[in-house]
């Protein structure tokens, strides 16, 4: 079949292609073909480059098993397009409804997976580097609007990339896009112009899958109060990508000194991340995360904010994100580990100390540091300092404290309550994971809990109006 030029969308998707690096010369690309407008365009632009271009071409085309006698349609008509144009084309089927059951997906997200894994595979047969895909600046937009809907902050906003990773069973898989600058109108007149004669396919149609919805009411809706919405939504995504092409950039640089990434566990210095802007915080948290879990697939921007909130809570606070991972804050780091994992930043306690007041204590990793000060008249101390270095009433406590580990039995009355409560419920309600507790350091004032380190004094012992010598303890790890 001759291949008549359109110069205005062939060179539109030279110039992309150049522009963002797409290929390069004697690469062999996986054409992904399903029969429709833009994969049929996408073909018949890359066949009229490939000489420029230098590149060899290789159709790939699965059927879903999704609509019967129109699937299998769609596979003859791919089969004889790659035929006329003497492109080799790997035809195949996969049970899509099966794999959805199993894994029990979405059949929107099941059809992709089986999409891409298959696009995989022809990928490693035939040696090729990429998998090229007919993307739109239609699917583009509602990539965002989608993205947008269903909570993924900024980076949703991003929208389709040019070049994307994606990974797959048994490994990742380079994916470009280079009609990303052509919108689906015009695949659409290309085919036309060229005398295709591209399958429709009825699904499209449905308004069930969101992407359709956004396609056919969504946005309809959306030009009766902007006609130039598209325009305006893909200027958003430019400058959305580049803002998060820079703090990607910037966070990656500082990951290094901030976050060790280990094979099941990511630690985080605490101090050097506090110190950092939300924006870098957040997008180290999407690092480290992925960097656990190999992607960001159900990682949403919710996730991300939880963790942000609760950066500041006492050690022992714990976040819990898909997949079985864990957000841990610890003394002087946050941990992002499987939860099966136990990483208690208490060191191991060993039997039971005095503490030489005033003076310093060694006892099980901890550096103990006892001081007494005269109180100002009439200040109210309020009793804590920080969660390792808290103030009491010297003449309630006294100077014979011990430090131990709990033990059953143990009960304190927690600041700002007005009844004791057994130290076990306290734990469980301070969300204290259950292995850390026999390591949480407590002082004590003969029989009486005046400290759970980290966590909480007791009313009772805390600095008053009418205090005149307070007891200051810190607790160091050495």
């Amino acid at each position: 079949m001759p291949i008549q030029k359109n110069p205005s969308s062939e060179q539109r998707v030279l110039a992309f292609i150049k522009e963002n690096s797409l290929v390069s010369r004697r690469e062999r690309l996986v054409v992904a073909v399903s029969g429709g407008p833009d994969s049929v365009c996408l073909l018949h632009i890359l066949v009229a480059l490939r000489k420029e271009l230098a590149i060899d071409l290789h159709i790939a085309h699965l059927d879903h098993q999704l609509r019967g006698k129109d699937s299998a349609a769609d596979a003859r008509y791919v089969a004889g397009l790659a035929k006329r144009l003497g492109i080799p084309a790997t035809i195949a089927s996969r049970d899509v409804k099966s794999y959805q059951k199993q894994h029990r997906l979405s059949l929107e997200e099941a059809a992709r997976e089986v999409r891409y894994g298959f696009l995989a595979e022809v990928a490693v047969e035939v040696g090729a580097a990429k998998v090229v895909v007919g993307h739109t600046a239609d699917d583009h937009i509602e990539t965002m609007l989608m993205h947008l809907i269903r909570g993924s902050g900024i980076k949703g906003l991003r929208g389709l990339s040019p070049v994307s990773k994606l990974n797959v069973s048994g490994g990742s898989l380079t994916v470009i896009r280079p009609l990303l600058e052509l919108s689906r109108e015009e695949t659409v007149a290309y085919c036309d112009s060229h005398k295709l004669k591209p399958r429709l396919d009825a699904s499209n149609l449905s308004p069930e899958p969101l992407r359709n919805k956004i396609r056919l009411h969504l946005l309809p809706l959306l030009r009766k109060y902007n006609p130039q919405i598209n325009q305006a939504l893909l200027r958003l995504a430019r400058t959305a990508a580049d803002d998060l092409d820079f703090i990607e950039k910037e966070a990656r640089r500082l990951m290094d000194n901030i976050a060790q990434v280990n094979q099941n566990s990511v630690i985080i210095k605490k101090k050097d991340f506090s110190a950092l802007p939300p924006a870098l915080q957040r997008q180290i948290l999407r690092f480290s995360i992925a960097s656990l879990l190999g992607s960001l697939k159900d990682i949403e921007a919710d996730h991300i904010e939880d963790i942000i909130e609760a950066l500041e809570k006492p050690a022992g606070k714990v976040i819990g994100l898909p997949f079985g991972i864990n957000f841990t804050i610890e003394y002087d780091r946050y941990i992002l580990a499987p939860a099966s994992l136990s990483l208690c930043p208490f060191p191991t306690l060993a039997g039971e100390t005095a503490l030489k007041i005033p003076g310093k204590t060694l006892f099980s990793g901890w550096t103990i540091d006892a001081a007494i000060e005269k109180k100002s008249v009439g200040k109210d101390w309020g009793g804590e300092a920080n969660d390792f270095s808290v103030s009491f009433d010297f003449t309630k406590v006294g100077e014979k404290l011990t430090v131990r580990r709990r033990l059953p039995g143990d009960r304190f009355q927690p600041l700002g309550m007005t009844q004791p409560k057994k130290l076990n419920v306290f734990m469980i309600d301070a969300r204290i994971p259950q292995a850390w507790r026999r390591n949480i350091p407590l002082v004590c004032a003969g029989d009486n809990i005046i400290w759970v380190v980290g966590y909480r004094i007791d009313e009772r012992y805390k600095v008053k109006t009418e205090t005149q010598e307070i007891l200051r303890l810190e607790f160091k790890r050495i």
